[in-house]
């Protein structure tokens, strides 16, 4: 049998079950003994039915000799028909010949009348003179005796035989599935209590049918079942207590990051306020100064609050992108519009560390939020060139045969170690300064949140930032951006707006005295005529002193005793509606990153500027919303 056979067999006995097993080992001694009795009582009848037919036809011939012997003699071949036709007559015969002793056939049954079988018995007896001493031959009598009614014997009793064999194996079948039954039933119970067990619903005992092996399967399967029962609960009951405990945790976890995020959100209002106090009065104290020692301490002062403004920058960042303070505004746009963005905020920052930065130009088209997409290319472009020694940093971008487009920041520092990989997007996580190769040069070290912001704002955008590094020959990061096809543009030329604010009148609005101060003292060396008020009285008060409203007014969006700074710009609507002037110019400047106030402003739709704001921001925002208000009609 071939190992193919074998293997079905195999596959065929594994699908039986216990009970079909049984009952064919008790089928097959049964079913095996009948056919070998079967076997042999066919075959002994078989060789009895044979030699019957043998003997009659020995008898047959001999009497046959006999009588043909004396008309042979004296060759009366009438008297030898004769007798050959009273023999064929006789039972079983199928053919008589009669031969002379040349071998010529003298007399012939014909056949024609006689019983044929597929295989006759044949016996020839030599006919002799009795009356002769010497006995010669005279010929040959051949007798041909039919086995007909011995096979259809033989089969009937074959028949009759495999009848009852198949009826004693019925029998027998029968009986050995009722005993397959009773033998596996203990077995079957233990198999459906195993089963209740697994469920683990309820406690689990089969009864005990004998003391047999049977017996002691059946007692130890209540044992183990009793303990292991005992065991769940026992379990069920520890998951429940460690359940609960997780989801306190959980709840505390998610509490504490609430509690961080609400801290970050008040932490850098008020930490903002100093500094933002301070960036004014640095800035001031450079106005007509021509003493180059001063000058450089001031330069000095200023590098100090501009590192200090970059570290709260990542802080306020991640508290926004925490509280869902920052909205997608998805547009279409071109790609190297960005890309020229980048290039300009860093293109002076590299030549100083004698680096290159290359914006490889496109001419693709995106789908996305512009101004985070920018923030995560000015965050993925600072993070390189601080730790880029030598070479350059590459920015470019390649379409995708899935309808998106594969932005690359490319970097030639001395890359990042393998077990820093997966912790960089962590937040607070900077790698050591020895082995990131950071640049001596580079003003500014962060809290380890920039890329970790990167992160959020990719998140944000529906993609995820990629790492590539290799320690030694640098790192690339890269994410995806959608596709669109390139766009008309109407090229107009922009019309050229000096920042120039001299003679602007300008009402400053906060609660803090010291940036009141600082940004008095800013504006008026830009030769501004400034009013300053705390609340909205303070303002109304001052909006009395001008016959005509101001130019602008910048306010702050958190004021004293839970004020807001849209309060007072909404009376001072109010005063100048009533008395029929031309709207004003306004700004908000805050270092709020609630969520809800957030969206305060949004819907009011008034210009925000983020504390600490410098200089150069405060006096472009001034111009643009200025140009903003007089461009809009009355």
């Amino acid at each position: 049998m071939s190992a193919g056979s074998d293997s079905l067999i195999g596959r065929l006995w594994q699908r039986t079950s216990l009970m079909q097993r049984l009952a064919f080992i008790a089928l097959v001694p049964t079913l095996v003994t009948a056919l070998l009795l079967v076997i042999m009582l066919t075959r002994q009848q078989v060789l009895s039915l044979r030699s019957m037919a043998q003997s009659t036809a020995d008898a047959i011939a001999t009497q046959a000799a006999l009588i043909a012997a004396d008309p042979l003699r004296h060759m009366q071949r009438r008297e030898l028909a004769r007798v050959v036709q009273s023999v064929a007559d006789l039972p079983h015969v199928a053919h008589v010949q009669i031969r002379a002793a040349d071998g010529e056939i003298l007399a012939d049954s014909k056949a024609h009348n006689a019983e044929r079988s597929p295989s006759p018995l044949t016996v020839a007896r030599d006919i002799v003179d009795t009356d002769d001493a010497q006995r010669p031959v005279l010929g040959t009598v051949v007798v041909d005796v039919s086995l007909s009614e011995a096979i259809a014997a033989q089969r009937a009793s074959l028949r009759n035989a495999l009848i009852a064999m198949i009826v004693s194996l019925l029998v027998a079948a029968a009986i050995s599935w009722r005993a397959a039954r009773w033998i596996s039933a203990p077995l079957r119970h233990l198999v459906e209590a195993v089963q209740q067990l697994g469920r683990g619903d309820r406690r689990v005992e089969v009864a005990v049918t004998d003391q047999t092996e049977i017996g002691e399967l059946q007692r130890g399967f209540n044992s183990a079942a009793a303990g292991l029962f005992d065991t769940q609960r026992s379990l069920e009951h520890e998951i429940e207590l460690a359940t609960l405990e997780l989801a306190r945790k959980n709840a505390a976890l998610e509490a504490a990051s609430v509690a961080k995020a609400r801290f970050l959100a008040a932490a850098s209002h008020d930490l903002r306020q100093p500094l933002y106090a301070l960036t004014l009065f640095s800035s001031a104290l450079a106005v007509d100064e021509r003493d180059p020692v001063r000058l450089d301490r001031i330069a000095h002062i200023k590098e100090c609050v501009g590192a200090l403004d970059h570290l709260f920058s990542e802080l306020l960042d991640l508290s926004r992108l925490e509280t869902g303070a920052m909205q997608l505004d998805v547009s279409e746009f071109p790609l190297d519009c960005v890309f020229e963005g980048v290039s300009c905020n860093f293109r002076l920052i590299a030549e100083q560390q004698d680096l290159r930065l290359v914006m490889r130009t496109t001419p693709v088209w995106v789908r996305s939020d512009r101004t985070m997409l920018a923030r995560i290319l000015n965050n993925l472009v600072s993070n390189a060139l601080r730790y880029t020694r030598q070479g350059g940093v590459l920015v470019g971008a390649r379409r995708r045969g899935d309808g998106t487009v594969r932005i690359d920041v490319w970097d030639t520092g001395s890359g990042i170690a393998s077990e820093h990989q997966s912790r960089i997007f962590d937040e607070f996580y900077r790698v050591d300064h020895h082995d990131a190769g950071e640049n001596e040069s580079s003003p500014r070290r962060g809290l380890g949140l920039g890329l970790a912001t990167v992160q959020r704002l990719a998140e944000l955008l529906d993609t995820q930032v990629q790492l590539s590094s290799m320690p030694g020959r640098g790192s690339v990061f890269s994410f995806h951006v959608p596709e669109v096809p390139p766009q008309q543009i109407m090229h107009t030329p922009p019309e050229e707006t000096p920042l120039n604010v001299t003679g602007m009148r300008v009402l400053v609005i906060d609660d803090e005295p010291a940036i009141l101060s600082g940004i008095r003292y800013l504006l008026r060396s830009w030769g501004c005529e400034v009013a300053i008020a705390e609340d909205r009285t303070q303002a109304l008060e001052a909006a009395k002193i001008w016959p005509t409203p101001p130019d602008i007014v910048i306010s702050d969006l958190r004021l004293r005793d839970g004020e807001s700074g849209l309060d007072a710009l909404t009376a001072l609507d109010l005063h100048y509606r009533h008395h029929g002037d031309k709207p004003y110019a306004r700004l908000l400047i805050t270092g709020e990153t609630r969520s809800d106030r957030l969206r305060e402003i949004m819907a009011a739709k008034i210009p925000v500027l983020y504390k600490p704001v410098s200089p150069e921001q405060l006096r472009e925002a001034m111009m643009s919303a200025w140009t903003s208000a007089h461009a809009t009609p009355s």
